[in-house]
């Protein structure tokens, strides 16, 4: 689990910093996202299946496509919501539950 944990979120710095650096080019930067935007749309909702990752899909989508909003690590937050404030479990981990006598 913890491998999947670190794969995911090394994945999402890769993928804000592509978003990020499309700003840093003046004129083309905005043409770039119109292709970067349904890349990284495609990759949230690769990286986190089910409902959340729909959900993230959408807005990385339209962060990426909307002016000035480069800047918001969208892959970075996501993962934070998924391991940090939600500690929900992945669809494939596996949970042991201990009766206690």
């Amino acid at each position: 689990m913890k491998n999947i944990k670190n794969k995911l979120l090394i994945k999402g710095l890769m993928y804000d910093a592509v978003g990020m650096a499309t700003m840093a080019i003046p004129l083309v930067g905005p043409f770039l996202d119109l292709a970067w935007a349904p890349f990284a749309a495609n990759k949230m909702s690769e990286m986190y299946p089910g409902k959340k990752g729909k959900i993230a899909s959408v807005l990385v989508f339209i962060e990426e496509i909307l002016p000035f909003t480069d800047i918001i690590p969208s892959f970075t937050l996501m993962w934070l919501y998924t391991f940090v404030w939600k500690k929900e479990p992945m669809e494939n981990e596996i949970i042991i539950e201990a009766e206690i006598v």
